[in-house]
């Protein structure tokens, strides 16, 4: 019989919430997509035969490849091929490569990325340009032979007897899409934040997720049972069976929890004084659709279209695919309103990913409203879908990232000539939608005024919002701490947009973080909103806080907010109201 290994407690930033228990599988490099999977050993003949074979092909490749550079540019170019073809035929380093398999019973993928690792520490150790040359001839070899490997069976989740969880240096949005429908019980990443597209794939999945696991890959063995406590924000690795069974029995009590929620699926979001306010679900994924109106949805206030590319990366939906999910989910929840956001494919990593757009400071960039009119080719497909679909149930259409007034008459334009296309192509295209834009810079709601007149409705992306008005990444643990939903800057800029909404008599909704949080709640419909988008689960404790406040006395008390300096003052000041609160309860 053998000990237990020593339980170790690893903490970070839970950011989606839940508990996962199951054996722990690495996966290392975002873009190398690098499993670390254990191998038994009646199998690591065939993942040594693996490796040859991706050498051999790699090796025909690049023979190909350095006889046209020959040809076409010359010898010296061809000459750097050269050089990939006598590090494939270095039995030195491929047998590191075969000796990592069969000591560590890993498999191909990660012996390569394991031990080229290894290398290019040495080789950077090395301060000199013939070794820096090596080390540039090592990585590329390396990416040779696992593209090779990935193109060969790769060894699925799906076949475990047992959940896994997932720890990972990063993770794509698109991996989190494909391994959260596997057996995966959590993920433990080492970068990512509270508002990364991979943490809003693990919180539209239900799957916990421990972010800014510093070196974790180092200390966790895929051999070990680990588990995610998305919750309390920490890993614990090697935990004993007592520890086990206890945190099973937490996620039963966490899942008995959530099915009682939906018991208030019925219940109207009307406040003491009788004034109601509508309630929307944020959904990313097509299945979420149906627990949304389980735990109550009057509507999708906010389908992240995005996630289509996503789950496509690298390749692009066509537009059929754009009509087949537009379509089912406007029929599933009809007559209520479903908000399909056009694509936000902004951000260094995500637009790099689909767009292949290389953008030094890609957050000011090409995103949003300004990536659509700038590729308009390749967003045209998701208008003209959206035009095909939109008669099988109640659209909206919401346009991300304005800025100025000049972007949403371009994006008309667009739409028109999507119109006229598929008129001419014998399509009818639906007429009978919504168009919003989504406020999430500064200066969208100071125009707000303008913007009003040319949509139909507003709705406030705070997590943007607060990122640009307060000049804080919101992922950057050095200024996150700047990040202050509170602050007067920002509740003086969504009371501006609501105001201006109810000039133009347009409606008005809120789809960030803030509204998912019901101890804002009160203080957001004090400030004239009327309609909030949240995650599905958050809509019972929504409809509860609800229930409990009265307009008037919070449209009076965020009038008071909005006069304060600091975010300090506004929570001192809510906090003492709901005290008073409890106190009269």
């Amino acid at each position: 019989m053998t000990d237990q290994p020593e339980t170790r407690v690893v903490t970070g930033l839970g950011v989606a919430d839940g508990i996962g228990v199951g054996r722990a599988v690495c996966v290392a490099g975002r873009a190398a997509d690098v499993f670390r999977l254990p191998i038994d050993a009646s199998g690591i003949e065939r993942e040594i035969e693996r490796l040859r074979d991706a050498v051999e092909r790699a090796q025909e490749e690049l023979d190909t490849t350095r006889e046209r550079a020959g040809r076409e540019l010359g010898p010296e170019l061809a000459a750097i091929f050269e050089a990939h073809t006598l590090m494939l035929d270095d039995r030195a380093f491929l047998g590191r490569i075969e000796q990592c398999i069969r000591e560590e019973h890993v498999n191909a993928e990660w012996a390569v990325h394991k031990t080229t690792e290894e290398l290019e520490r040495r080789f950077e150790a090395l301060d000199s340009p013939d070794h820096k040359a090596r080390l540039e001839d090592l990585l590329d070899v390396a990416q040779y032979l696992l593209r090779f490997l990935s193109g060969g069976q790769r060894p699925s989740l799906g076949d475990f007897d047992e959940d896994v969880v997932v720890v990972a240096d990063d993770l794509t949005p698109s991996e989190a899409v494909r391994l959260g429908r596997e057996r995966v019980a959590g993920f433990a990443i080492e970068n990512g934040g509270p508002t990364s597209h991979t943490t809003i794939i693990a919180r539209s999945l239900h799957l916990p997720l421990v972010a800014g696991l510093e070196s974790v890959m180092d200390v966790v063995s895929s051999e070990e049972r680990i588990i995610v406590d998305g919750g309390e924000g920490k890993v614990i690795l090697n935990p004993t069976p007592e520890l086990v069974e206890e945190y099973k029995r937490r996620h039963r009590e966490q899942e008995d929890e959530a099915r009682r929620k939906t018991r208030s699926r019925t219940q109207k979001a009307v406040t003491l004084d009788g004034v109601e306010i509508q309630l929307l679900a944020n959904i990313d994924l097509p299945e979420e659709i149906h627990e949304a109106v389980d735990f109550g949805a009057e509507g999708i206030g906010l389908y992240r279209s995005e996630f289509l590319y996503i789950e496509k990366s690298p390749a692009l939906p066509n537009e059929e695919e754009h009509v087949e999910i537009y379509g089912r989910l406007l029929k599933t929840i009809s007559p209520r309103p479903v908000t399909i956001r056009t694509f936000d494919l902004g951000g260094r990593k995500l637009a790099q990913e689909v767009l292949d757009t290389r953008e030094a400071n890609p957050v000011l960039g090409l995103r949003g409203i300004r990536l659509t009119l700038a590729r308009r080719d390749i967003f045209k497909i998701q208008i003209r879908a959206l035009l095909r679909a939109g008669f099988e149930g109640k659209l909206k259409i919401m346009i991300p990232m304005v800025s100025a007034l000049e972007e949403v008459l371009q994006f008309k334009a667009l739409v028109a000539e999507a119109r006229a296309e598929l008129t001419r192509e014998g399509f009818e295209p639906c007429c009978d939608y919504q168009l919003g834009v989504m406020v999430e810079v500064p200066s969208a709601a100071l125009v707000a005024d303008a913007l009003a007149k040319e949509v139909d409705f507003f709705s406030i992306g705070t997590n943007d919002l607060i990122q640009y008005a307060m000049a804080v990444d919101r992922n950057n643990e050095h200024v996150s701490y700047l990040y202050r939903p509170l602050h007067p800057a920002i509740l003086r800029l969504i009371r501006q947009t609501t105001a201006s909404a109810a000039r133009a008599g347009i409606d008005v909704s809120i789809c960030g973080e803030m509204a998912a949080e019901p101890r804002y709640a009160p203080l957001l419909i004090g400030l004239g909103l009327r309609s909030l988008s949240a995650s599905p689960r958050a809509i019972p404790e929504l409809k509860k806080r609800i229930r409990e406040l009265a307009v008037e006395e919070w449209r009076q008390l965020a009038y008071r907010c909005l006069d304060l300096s600091t975010a300090d003052e506004v929570e001192d000041l809510l906090e003492r109201n709901q005290i008073t609160e409890e106190m009269a309860s």
